[in-house]
């Protein structure tokens, strides 16, 4: 059997670089800044691309090569570039693109870093963006201009779990001649493949589900080959690579995804249900769930509802504070996609920098929590929660 119809798991395992003369097993580390050449000419020709060699590392590298070969296999993209952070994927993959006068149409629902790029930082150098309802693509097409460039959607969005019909979006992008920019962090490509319905650019956080135990920063960009080679040459320039040894975790981390999804994924599902039963709860949003407005999307282009839980406490903002200060078991930190569970507060934390009108359009309300479900006993978890909730 071929490496392309390998499966998901077999493909994360073993697709790694080829060996060594030494004849590894696991893959090496290549902690070098820059690589040598047999000769003059050599490298010259490596320089000038017209021989394959490696020339530094914030180029490439022999852990950062093998990282994106594999999440390109997962995604079924064609190429792709790592960087620093998931954060300098999310801003490379627009900036690699956009000049001054062009127009960006996104997802209202985006994390709030993202927020900041679109609204503080482009606006800067004259490009412009429109925010459009990330659960009704069918009314987008009206908010395209002539200089639209670029559609930019998370799905499922950060925090409220809003979900965007990809196939849809797939085709209003063909039918404009738009780059449709897809965050496929909350999902992994083990839950779903944007590149199926079209898009041109898939990022990720690294950072998240990738890793998955907390332990590194790390972004992914990867998509159509002539997109990544204009992401590539803005990257090269600019500087954001990522490190070979966090590329070297990032690979080997990769190898457990879709085992670890899975038990996220059933941890989260679990844990939903529990809250959506609880008089404590307002409301409860998650993917899976029957009473999700976008269940049966969810069940079409996702293969599970993801790790992560949205949900309303009915005493607002001042009920969030005591649920999170009651918490025994589950952290509070801003990260996610931790082998740990994790409790944060969006409102207050990793979208405080958006106005109160921002939150409220992308559906953070005072007194939602997201929940990050980790890998322990799910009785354990449910344990916790639940007495946080009664406090």
């Amino acid at each position: 059997m071929s490496e392309e119809n390998h499966k998901f798991e077999t493909r994360a395992i073993r697709g790694q670089m080829e060996r060594t003369p030494y004849q590894e097993h696991s893959t090496p580390m290549f902690l070098t800044s820059s690589f040598v050449f047999e000769n003059a000419e050599l490298m010259a020709d490596t320089f000038a691309g017209t021989a394959d060699g490696i020339i530094y590392s914030r180029y490439s590298n022999p852990n950062t090569d093998e990282l994106i070969r594999k999440v390109c296999a997962m995604e079924g993209a064609e190429d792709g570039f790592a960087t620093a952070s998931g954060m300098a994927a999310v801003f490379a993959g627009m900036a690699a693109f956009l000049r001054a006068g062009d127009h960006v149409l996104a997802s209202r629902a985006l994390f709030g870093s993202t927020h900041q790029i679109l609204g503080n930082l482009f606006s800067r150098w004259g490009i412009t963006h429109t925010y459009a309802d990330p659960a009704d693509i069918g009314q987008w097409e009206q908010h395209i201009r002539p200089n639209t460039r670029m559609m930019v959607l998370e799905t499922p969005s950060n925090p409220g779990l809003a979900l965007a019909d990809l196939e849809a979006a797939g085709r209003l992008a063909e039918q404009y001649g738009l780059i449709l920019n897809v965050d496929n962090c909350f999902a992994t490509p083990y839950l779903q493949q944007p590149a199926q319905y079209g898009a041109g650019l898939i990022v990720h956080s690294g950072t998240k589900w990738m890793d998955g135990q907390g332990r590194v920063l790390g972004g992914l960009i990867v998509g159509r080959a002539e997109l990544i080679e204009e992401v590539r040459f803005f990257c090269r320039h600019t500087g954001p690579a990522l490190s070979p040894f966090n590329a070297w975790l990032l690979s080997k981390s990769l190898e457990t995804l879709a085992l670890r999804m899975e038990r996220h994924c059933a941890n989260a599902l679990q844990m939903a249900g529990f809250l959506e039963q609880h008089p404590a709860v307002a409301r409860v949003s998650y993917p899976f769930l029957p009473t999700h407005p976008q269940y049966e999307l969810a069940r079409r282009q996702m293969k599970l509802g993801g790790g992560i839980v949205a949900f309303e406490l009915k005493g607002g903002a001042e009920a969030g504070k005591r649920f999170l200060d009651a918490l025994k078991v589950c952290s509070l930190t801003s990260n996610l996609g931790d082998s740990r569970t994790i409790a944060t507060h969006p409102a207050s934390t990793t979208h405080s920098k958006l106005t109160d009108v921002e939150r409220l359009t992308a559906g953070i309300t005072p007194g939602l929590v997201r929940l990050s479900l980790g890998l322990e006993h799910i009785d354990d978890i449910l344990q916790d929660v639940d007495q946080a909730l009664r406090a």
